[in-house]
């Protein structure tokens, strides 16, 4: 699996492009299947270009029940990054860039390789939902007991806390 991509690699490639693929379960993530990517690095001049399709399934939990549910990834994955700061050099001159819809340039500061892990690490995590709900008939904490309820012991000091209005 190809974990790592190298610059010189991709300089050196046919057509400046590579195609690799990757199928394995993404450490910080609750995985249910191995993360699949296949993916193609462009080398664009000043830019890299990693573009493909991510599959798999990760277990998330419940924002209203607390319950663990299975979640299906399917998304396109488009990053683009800049070799060597050239985005200061672009502002700098005065020159524009186009940069699409949804996406990002990432700086990399001079750095020859492109760690793809941490890329759908991170691409998988801003995929998530912002609101995480097993289902459209999920009740949410209604059903919760106190029992069930989970108190932060830090906050224990704020069980006394009396609130005295000013006298004017």
């Amino acid at each position: 699996m190809k974990k790592i991509l190298s610059l010189e690699e991709l300089e050196n490639s046919t057509n400046k492009t590579l195609y690799f693929t990757f199928d394995e379960k993404i450490e910080g993530i609750d995985c249910v299947t191995p993360i699949y990517a296949d993916l193609c690095a462009k080398s664009l001049g000043d830019f890299v270009e990693i573009s493909g399709n991510v599959k798999g399934k990760v277990l998330l939990e419940c924002d209203l029940c607390l319950d663990k549910f299975e979640y299906e990834l399917d998304f396109e994955l488009d990053e683009l990054f800049s070799k060597d700061s050239l985005l200061g050099d672009y502002e700098e001159a005065g020159q524009e860039f186009e940069i699409k819809e949804g996406q990002f340039v990432t700086d990399l500061n001079g750095e020859k390789e492109i760690d793809i892990y941490d890329l759908l690490y991170q691409s998988v995590i801003l995929s998530f939902p912002n609101k995480k709900v097993c289902g459209i008939n999920c009740k949410g904490r209604e059903y919760l007991t106190e029992e069930d309820s989970i108190t932060d012991p830090r906050l224990e000091v704020f069980n006394n806390l009396q609130i005295n209005p000013k006298n004017s």
